[in-house]
């Protein structure tokens, strides 16, 4: 009998990497539903008059191989350079034990934000050592999780400075020395609330009475190191803040902000083990003084205790505040860089306070080393204190030596038009030091001794004295920790994830193994383009994918977060009405059921929200929605809506809103948080939205890393593409990240993802995420209510279902379901948010359906509790549900609570073998946010938890 070969179209190898139900499972789910096939379902779920036309057509989906050789292809025409550049970026040596179990490990790049503290407590005690680094080395009080790049953080300290000060003035003064970007990003910033940056030197052109703040940059970008003190007290007598941009390693060695009297502290931790990636991602710092802890932007871990009183971490004060407050919040900052503040976090820990000290005397000594030489060399070396940076004059020569530099494997930067800037750090070899001084002329003496730190300078105060920073000396304890912090997390690597809003899916191995790459990792953002052809043409080829997914015209790569391509969507909105005689325009119509960071990304462009309506079943209110806009006149400059709502609904009346707004001269901004359920069935460029930004570490497959990285670049139209942000580095202005690309070194993630999905992999990953959040709301009905569907009764990728019934009937709020949920292992969907009392469930396409079976089995059983509860078998107060989640600890001695441990540990949905324990019992939040603690508890509380 001859073979017949088993046809596998279109469910290649490739597609069914990401989507997870099997063609048989996808059928059981389909006769769930009572749907007779998938394109039945989603003609049913998505409405005809949003449907684009044309299928995608990327070519055939590739194999893992193939994409791994045309990676390597375009990697290849990257040129992995010396980069002696500086500028904020340096060459750093990332221990091998660091890259394998942090950067590689997906235990670690697959987490959640840690909203869920419980299963975050690996995670949390790793930012917790990330804001004691911080803390200790700048001399100040407190430190968040991090933030985005240094750029934004300094942005981020204007507005604090603005916001906490007591200063009247209305204008910024910034450092001339500061890192060109930063002054850029800081423009940007002011410009739409109505603040004046002045440049200047600040020992000249300062006049404290007239700002409300001021940013030095210590080194400078040129390499000066100048005491701030006297500057710094001039400021507060005028009742100003004063900002210092750091050096984190400069701070091993020099006096730190705090002892200067600086109030604000920023920074960039990349040089602390964290790859250059052509500009990130890298965790930027801001640490400041205790009396503004609670207006600091971004996310701040903190201590508390759970029910048993044993010491717990969780975040702290105003954590999502952007999302409560909307358009009165103060930062739209919701994304922080967590896993590359992580590992800069075990950098400091591996290396600890003596180690830290000596990498930075040896990258000072090898500045001093070249400045010697220079110098005996004939040369003028243009500032006369320095740590790792010299600024040289070289005269007419200047490019030939530019030039010489570069082919002996060495780029320098060009200052000004006859100076060359030199910028030492850990990685820097003898060899190169040699090359680079032959290159110049002059003569290489080897290793000096001897330091030429400004003595007024030299730090005096101890850092990183906590136990944490001593005790993981060897590589076999170093992985241990790791390892240790690692098994107290729930993330994606051992669970579904079932966050609505936030696609949490898959992160494929084969798409995340270029980014560890050198061509990709090792690239200076600021290196000449030539030398970074091989991103440029990965970066054109995504982008183009991203328009033909969208319908927009082009795209910028630039924003590192969805709400950094919120505001610069909105900013490229003000640019173009601006251009185009509408200066005037200031009114964002926002409906409830949008994102929740729109209101306070509208705010920072400075624009007047204005709420809009929605109906009883979700949707907006367009007959509000037309009465504002017609309110509003030619003061209307966009609205801000998403699609499919927070809701989770397709709206059929979203291109009437479109039209609705451009009948009034305003844009259409549309949040692209939930494009998984529209690439390859709609396209938001031809529905009638002007811009959108797309996260692409929700759609597009970047992981989410325990908070951050991120990336959200934006799609605009045609008309608005001219008014997309620059950046000084190529000529341009108005940036929003620090560097050209935001966070390059993501981008063949989704780049290897469209190419293994192709054009038909990514609509039928569109139309699996629509089918399994169906089955899920499906199998759920009857036991809870589902709040919102679609006119025929569907969902689109996620669905909401109502708790309060439960609290109603049963005493069990939606913070017992979540907790309940840990002990069967599963991570909590989004809780409370957009609706309070209920969750917001995204299955993803990712997910078999025995694991979408396992999660409804432990909700199923979650209700049934509360029945019992209902019916007096369970106490009211002392139950699963109230008690959860369950530790190994509770089994320990006696047990006296009217339920056995077999109903506590073991609920529906649990593993017996491979079961997840919850390191610690409920989290105390009250105590947390009374007994403010933000950095490492002394030894003894170590000590005492471990009795």
């Amino acid at each position: 009998m001859p073979y017949t070969p088993v046809d596998y179209a279109p469910y290649d190898f490739a597609n069914r990497r990401h989507i997870g139900p099997s063609p048989e499972e996808m059928q059981a789910m389909l006769d769930t539903l009572g749907v007779e096939s998938l394109d039945a379902l989603i003609d049913a779920t998505v409405p005809e008059t949003i449907r684009q036309k044309e299928p995608l057509s990327f070519g055939k989906a590739m194999s893992e191989q193939k994409v791994l050789r045309r990676l390597r292809e375009v990697a290849d025409k990257n040129m992995v350079m010396r980069s002696l550049i500086g500028q904020g970026y340096h060459g750093t040596i990332t221990p091998p034990v660091i890259a394998r179990n942090i950067f590689e490990n997906p235990a670690w790049y697959t987490a959640y934000t840690p909203y869920q503290p419980e299963i975050s407590q690996g995670r949390l005690e790793a930012l917790l050592n990330y804001q004691t680094m911080i803390a200790d080395l700048t001399g100040l009080e407190i430190a968040n999780a991090s933030l985005l790049d240094e750029a934004t953080a300094a942005a981020e300290a204007m507005a604090l400075a603005q916001r906490a000060g007591k200063s009247k003035a209305t204008a910024f003064f910034v450092d001339q020395d500061c890192h060109p970007q930063t002054i850029d990003v800081i423009r940007t910033r002011a410009e739409p609330l109505g603040w004046d940056v002045i440049v200047g030197d600040p020992f000249a052109d300062l006049d404290p009475s007239a700002v409300f703040g001021a940013i030095f940059q210590y080194p400078g970008t040129y390499g000066h190191c100048h005491d701030f003190t006297d500057v710094i007290a001039s400021l507060h007598d005028a009742k100003a803040l004063a900002v210092v941009a750091a050096d984190p390693l400069a701070l091993c060695l020099l006096k730190s902000p705090g002892e200067m009297g600086a109030d604000i502290a920023i920074g960039n931790t990349q040089r602390f083990g964290v790859p250059l990636g052509a500009g990130g991602p890298h965790a930027a710092y801001m640490a400041c003084r205790d009396a503004y802890k609670r207006s600091m932007p971004g996310r701040i871990v903190g201590v508390s205790i759970d029910a048993r009183g044993n010491r717990a971490y969780r975040l702290s004060l105003q954590t999502r505040e952007q999302h409560i407050r909307r358009e009165k919040a103060t930062s739209n900052v919701c994304t922080a860089q967590a896993l590359l503040a992580v590992m800069a976090s075990m950098y400091a820990v591996f290396h600890g306070p003596k180690g830290l000290r000596a990498i930075a005397e040896q990258v000072h000594q090898k500045a001093v080393r070249v400045k010697r030489a220079l110098a005996e060399a004939g040369y003028t070396i243009v500032n006369d204190t320095y740590f790792d940076t010299i600024t040289v004059e070289v005269g007419a020569p200047r490019d030939a030596i530019l030039h010489a530099a570069e082919e002996a494997g060495i780029n320098l930067r060009r200052v000004g038009n006859t100076r060359i800037g030199i910028a030492l750090d850990e990685a820097t070899w003898n060899a190169e030091i040699t090359t680079l001084l032959k290159v110049m002329g002059g003569v290489d003496s080897g290793p000096l001794p001897g330091y030429e730190l400004p003595e007024g300078l030299i730090r005096q105060s101890a850092y990183l004295t906590h136990p944490t920073f001593h005790h993981n000396r060897s590589e076999a304890e170093m992985t241990r920790y790791m390892r240790r912090l690692a098994d107290r997390d729930l993330a994606l690597d051992r669970a579904m994830i079932p966050l609505g809003s936030c696609t949490m899916k898959l992160n494929a191995t084969a798409e995340m193994m270029a980014v560890s790459w050198p061509e990709f990792a090792d690239i200076h953002p600021f290196a000449p383009a030539h030398q970074r052809a091989g991103y440029a043409e990965m970066v054109e080829d995504l982008s183009d994918k991203l328009c033909q997914i969208t319908g927009y015209d082009a795209i910028s790569m630039q924003p590192n977060s969805g709400a950094q391509g919120e505001y610069a969507g909105l900013l490229t909105i003000r640019a173009y009405h601006a251009a185009n005689g509408g200066a005037e325009r200031n009114i964002c119509l926002i409906p409830v059921n949008a994102h929740g960071t729109n209101p306070a990304s509208a705010q920072m462009v400075g624009y007047k929200v204005v709420v809009v309506k929605c109906t009883e079943r979700g949707d907006i209110d367009v007959e509000d929605f037309r009465a504002k806009a017609e309110a509003a006149g030619d003061k209307l400059a966009a609205c801000m809506i998403t699609y499919p709502s927070t809701h989770g609904v397709f709206e059929e009346t979203v291109t009437e809103v479109c039209e609705i707004t451009h009948a009034h001269g305003g844009q259409v901004y549309l949040d692209g948080a939930n494009l998984n359920a529209m690439v390859g069935l709609s396209q938001p460029g031809k529905i009638g939205a002007d811009v959108s930004h797309l996260n692409l570490h929700k759609t597009f497959c970047i992981p989410h890393g325990g908070g951050g990285p991120g990336m959200g670049p934006i799609g605009v139209g045609a008309h608005l593409a001219p008014y997309l942000p620059g950046h000084v580095n190529e000529g341009g202005a108005g940036a929003v990240s620090a560097a050209t690309f935001g966070s390059p070194s993501l981008l063949p993630i989704s780049w290897a993802y469209c190419l293994m999905m192709g054009g038909e992999g990514l609509t039928q990953a569109t139309k699996i995420a629509i089918l399994n959040a169906n089955y899920i709301a499906k199998r759920l009905e009857g036991a809870y209510d589902v709040l919102y569907r679609g006119t025929s009764g569907n969902v689109a990728h996620e669905c909401i279902i109502d708790t309060r019934p439960l609290k109603d009937a049963a005493g069990v709020t939606v913070d017992d379901v979540a907790k309940r949920l840990i002990d069967s292992g599963f991570h909590a969907p989004t809780m409370s948010w957009p609706v309070a009392g209920t969750l917001m469930i995204e299955p993803t396409e990712s997910e078999p359906k025995a694991e979408l079976d396992r999660f409804c089995e432990a909700m199923l059983s979650i209700r049934e509790e509360a029945r019992l509860i209902e019916n007096g078998t369970l106490d009211r107060d002392n139950n699963p549900l109230s008690n959860a989640p369950h530790t190994m600890e509770d089994l320990v001695g006696n047990w006296d609570r009217p339920y056995t441990r077999e109903q506590a540990c073991f609920p529906a949905g649990a593993f017996r073998v491979d079961k997840y324990w919850a390191p610690v019992n409920r989290v105390d939040n009250a105590y947390g946010d009374r007994n403010l603690v933000c950095s490492c508890p002394p030894l003894e509380e170590y000590l005492d938890a471990a009795e």
